[in-house]
């Protein structure tokens, strides 16, 4: 598999170099890196064409300034890769997150859609990890169709097979997505079908600072009522895009529910909400809901059988993160797990 790294940036001189090196210094390389410069006017494009304009792998894209969305089109435009990853400029990967990656990938032939956990650092520290362990999310359309459930992360946590973006993107109103264009890629991936995963790894640094585009900053007046006018846009142009005919996917609800590998109870009453709007015959729905309730209760019994199965095993990273999320605390992560492939190939 080849692998692109598309980094948008905005007046992020002070901080783009970091965002590249770390780029670069993987334990598996990418194969490109592509990264598109905004319209800024902070002498960010004058660095990167001096420092890294000759690098036989890196691609730098002048642009008028148009918001994230732009970026992400002129940038996949340029990508060669099978795997594509997203990176915001403020942002830095740890040495070994393509490594992972590639390998959940390589494990996991049908998942599309990758996330993972993030660290914070800058002017706040923290640990954001939505899940204690790796999961199988399964497919959302309906979901997302029906519910506009928002099921990802931060742009720089994410990455996709290329097959799916060839569905998403280019899109359209990208004076809609100026910032927070990472609900395109998650809302658009959910709909053109992506199996999602969650790769439990704080694997990427997130930069907390006062210059967020979008982080912390106050909302203005009417700005909620414009977002959700752009999502509206957004779901219509993509489910006419896609071909779907939104009250039919309803009536296989019970199935999508299926795919999920670990479904929580909020999950299924999310479901069971699609199965009272879905126009199906109440006996249909009274099977659908036995179907969905079956799964559910499978997976509970086998996540008990497996929790007693587990042998505790306290390695410092294990105790560091049972004292940031309180979630690990009765759920000890194995020790190999914070092993890359390579080394757990080694031991």
């Amino acid at each position: 598999m080849t692998t692109t790294c598309l980094i948008s940036n905005f007046n992020y001189a002070s901080y783009v170099g970091d965002a590249i090196e770390g780029a670069l210094r993987q334990t598996v390389s990418f194969d490109q890196i592509v990264v598109v410069d905004d319209g800024s006017t902070d002498g960010s494009l004058e660095l990167l064409t001096t420092t890294y304009g000759n690098h036989p792998r890196i691609e730098i894209v002048a642009k008028a300034n148009a918001g994230q969305l732009s970026c992400f089109n002129e940038g996949f435009a340029r990508a060669t890769g099978d795997i594509v990853f997203f990176l915001d400029a403020d942002d830095v990967y740890e040495p070994d997150y393509v490594e992972r990656a590639l390998d959940v990938y390589a494990r996991e032939r049908e998942c599309d859609f990758l996330y993972c956990g993030r660290r914070l650092f800058g002017q706040q520290d923290g640990l954001l990890l939505e899940y204690p362990h790796d999961r199988d999310l399964g497919y959302s359309v309906i979901r997302a169709a029906y519910l506009h459930q928002w099921i990802g992360a931060a742009t720089s946590c994410l990455s996709m097979r290329r097959q799916v973006l060839n569905k998403i993107l280019p899109l359209p109103f990208e004076d809609d997505w100026r910032v927070r264009a990472d609900d395109c890629l998650v809302f658009g991936a959910s709909l053109a079908g992506a199996r999602k995963r969650f790769l439990a790894r704080p694997l990427v640094r997130y930069r907390v600072h006062g210059k967020n585009h979008f982080r912390g900053q106050a909302k203005e007046r009417g700005a909620t009522y414009c977002r959700r006018l752009a999502i509206n846009r957004l779901f219509e142009y993509l489910e006419r895009t896609l071909c779907y005919n939104v009250p039919k996917l309803a009536e296989f609800h019970h199935r999508e529910f299926c795919t999920i590998e670990s479904p929580t109870f909020k999950l299924l009453g999310a479901y069971v909400r699609i199965s009272l709007s879905a126009q199906i015959s109440p006996l249909r729905r009274f099977g659908c809901f036995a179907v969905m309730l079956g799964h559910y209760i499978r997976n509970v019994r086998h996540s008990n059988s497996h929790a007693k199965s587990v042998v505790p095993t306290a390695t410092e990273p294990d105790l560091a993160l049972r004292r940031v999320l309180p979630e690990f605390k009765n759920s000890p992560t194995p020790s190999e797990a914070w092993m890359t492939p390579r080394q757990r190939r080694a031991a």
